[in-house]
């Protein structure tokens, strides 16, 4: 839920968590110009891509914006769930948001996706920080920056591991990913990859 594409979808100023121990709990979005979190139909498409119980899970959005999909990844019971963001007035609403939840398993990068990603592998040890099992990556459409996240990421991926991707046009990622679900939104789409190569640490 990246913070430069239009609204669609929600209520402005506020996101509603749909499921899981925070369900129906309204959270404050600011009014950043062209923030919107993905629609509640998507995200309940997406979690029952994925499972409704994430317990134990680690997940981590980078490009974290309303903080949709990594709250409602953390009231679904995933144990660690990290969101980045480069915006400080996002960075300072997703940590009152995490604040009034509660959320303690929540942690709030203020950086750019990739130095994250790089951050992390410079400090990989026998279980790097890094270590994902469900990536939410949904930046700027402008920035086409997916095939680059994508090239970086197997790094910091349990084997397994799924990405969930919004964008403009379906990704075609070849082997070792697996595309496990692919939908379509009014102009946006979304899809389920899955992570079958080696362990890259």
């Amino acid at each position: 839920m990246n913070s430069n594409k239009g609204n669609r979808g929600a209520t402005a100023g506020t996101l509603r968590v749909i499921g899981g121990k925070y369900r129906s709990r309204l959270l404050r979005v600011p009014l950043r110009p062209g923030l919107r979190p993905t629609p509640d139909r998507v995200r309940e498409t997406l979690f029952n891509w994925l499972g409704q119980d994430l317990s134990g899970l680690a997940c981590l959005d980078l490009y974290a914006g309303s903080g949709a999909l990594g709250f409602e990844a953390a009231s679904r019971g995933a144990s660690r769930v990290v969101l980045v963001d480069k915006d400080r007035a996002v960075v300072t609403e997703l940590e009152r948001s995490r604040a009034a939840l509660g959320a303690i398993q929540v942690e709030i990068v203020s950086g750019d996706a990739a130095a994250y990603l790089a951050r992390d592998r410079e400090h990989a040890g026998a279980r790097p920080a890094g270590c994902f099992d469900v990536v939410f990556l949904d930046p700027p459409f402008r920035q086409n920056a997916v095939p680059a996240i994508l090239g970086i990421l197997p790094s910091r991926l349990e084997p397994g591991a799924r990405v969930y991707i919004e964008s403009e046009a379906p990704i075609a990622a070849g082997a070792p990913w697996t595309q496990l679900k692919r939908a379509r939104a009014g102009q946006v789409n979304y899809q389920l990859l899955r992570w079958d190569g080696a362990d890259a640490r």
